[in-house]
């Protein structure tokens, strides 16, 4: 992982696992146990996921930048399709309150995409690679030929 996307990384999992720590407090207070349990697994499910994908979208875009939009479109429909998946698993769970869950789930995400946006554009990452140039004059050479 480049230290650019461990950043990101960071710059939205810490803010996401503090909004699911409070979660955690407010469903203790509100449901009990089975409330405490329903927000940390929603805290649980969206960092495991969206730091996932974040990391596959790191590792996609090393090897292969030319996939990256298409693959970040890819990522985030099967997050979305799996998490839709799991909500329905968990839709009939007597072991927590699902309540509780969804309203943490919807918070951590939120503050996921929000601090993954700000950190994103904080972050200076090059966009251009100078040693793909290909010749010590600067200047960069055609690949075709002209015949």
């Amino acid at each position: 992982m480049q230290s650019n996307d461990a950043r990101i990384l960071r710059g939205a999992a810490i803010p996401s696992a503090c909004v699911g720590l409070v979660g955690v407090i407010v469903g203790a207070v509100v449901a009990g146990v089975k409330g405490a349990l329903g927000a940390g697994l929603g805290t649980v499910l969206v960092v495991a996921f969206f730091g996932a994908g974040l990391h596959v979208l790191g590792r996609v875009g090393r090897k292969w930048p030319e996939l990256l939009l298409g693959m970040g479109f890819l990522v985030y429909t099967t997050q979305v399709i799996a998490m839709l998946l799991l909500l329905k698993l968990l839709r009939g769970a007597t072991f927590m309150d699902g309540r509780v869950f969804g309203f943490t789930v919807l918070a951590c995400l939120l503050v996921w995409l929000a601090a993954q946006a700000w950190t994103q554009t904080r972050v200076k990452a090059p966009y251009v690679d100078p040693d793909a140039t290909g010749g010590s004059s600067g200047k960069p050479r055609a690949t075709g030929s002209r015949a």
